[in-house]
């Protein structure tokens, strides 16, 4: 995986078949950022993993290298990456991988509270 656009168009994908009720925005955002780090910062090609149902999503963007993501001060010079992953995500994380590591986070959707006024109850 090669191309932030390939990884958005892929990522779409899962959120249309599955049903994610999430905003969509939100998570291509998370992808582009995630993937870029991974072509910027990593070893290798990135590999990528979206696994979604109509609450959740999880991203994993795994790539050989061993080196553990910094997360710096965001800004024009150092990129917005972990800032805006970390902004958008429920919970996010590094775990080893085989060859490598998987930088990984988790969206929910925030689901509008049913209002029930008095004479529907």
């Amino acid at each position: 995986m090669g191309s932030i656009t390939v990884a958005r168009r892929l990522a779409g994908t899962v959120l249309r078949e599955c049903g994610y009720q999430g905003r969509h925005e939100d998570v291509l955002l998370v992808v582009s950022e995630l993937v870029t780090n991974a072509l910027v910062h990593g070893d290798g090609p990135p590999s990528l993993r979206v696994r979604a149902s109509v609450a959740r999503v999880r991203i994993e963007v795994g790539d050989a290298g061993v080196a553990l993501p910094e997360t710096r001060e965001p800004g024009p010079a150092n990129g917005w990456g972990l800032h805006v992953v970390r902004l958008l995500s429920t919970g996010w994380g590094i775990s080893p991988a085989e060859s490598g590591k998987v930088v990984w986070c988790e969206l929910a959707a925030r689901f509008a509270p049913i209002q029930v006024t008095p004479s529907e109850a």
